[in-house]
């Protein structure tokens, strides 16, 4: 990275018709920014999304506070799910609390 940086500033000193070659580093900053934070967070968004909405009843899921259950009902308001914790044990939670698909794999863990 160092290089990248020194580079650039010799190329920006050597070059005076280039007024943004002392900006290049910034530039090569934001891109490396968007493509190791911004784009997997609004992929793995997209992803989970796309489980909530394909919800059905007998899916194992877990949800974000490590509950593992069978979803026993979809409600048509469509932001609660009552999971069948065991056999005597249903709770309701709220559909965003749905991490995703209990044995899928998942890149967050």
């Amino acid at each position: 990275m160092t290089d990248l940086l020194r580079t650039c500033t010799l190329l920006a000193q050597e070059n005076d018709a280039a007024p943004f070659m002392p900006f290049l580093p910034l530039i090569a900053i934001g891109v490396l920014f968007y493509f190791l934070l911004i784009r997997p967070q609004s992929r793995e968004r997209a992803r989970r999304k796309s489980v909530l909405d394909t919800l059905k009843k007998n899916d194992k899921v877990v949800t974000i506070g490590g509950i593992i259950g069978t979803i026993a009902d979809l409600p048509a308001d469509k932001t609660t799910v009552t999971l069948k914790v065991d056999d005597n044990t249903r709770i309701r939670i709220q559909r965003s609390s749905v991490q995703g698909l209990y044995g899928e794999e998942t890149e967050s863990g």
